[in-house]
């Protein structure tokens, strides 16, 4: 699987890290039970998904991708921050 880094181009996936689904997050000030929910109790559908990935073992930069979780397509790649993920403290998308 190669994912298209739209600073470095296409490279091999190894070169980057999973981060997780591309959701809308509780506010850090969310109690308990928003957390909870966000955190057991998304959906996970087979098919087109939107996730983070980290370009770790190359640039550094975070990236939405639209993949397809059934047949690992990649169907569109962009810089996080230009989707609205802004990084809070260094750690990231928000």
């Amino acid at each position: 699987m190669r994912i298209a880094c739209p600073l470095c181009g296409a490279r091999d996936r190894r070169e980057f890290t999973y981060r997780g689904a591309a959701l809308p997050v509780p506010a850090l000030d969310a109690g308990a039970e928003a957390w909870s929910v966000h955190v057991h109790l998304r959906e996970n559908p087979a098919g087109p998904l939107e996730e983070l990935w980290q370009h770790e073992l190359g640039c550094g930069a975070w990236l939405k991708v639209r993949r397809d979780t059934v047949t690992h397509a990649m169907l569109g790649v962009v810089l996080a921050e230009d989707a609205g993920l802004a990084a809070r403290d260094g750690e990231g998308p928000a």
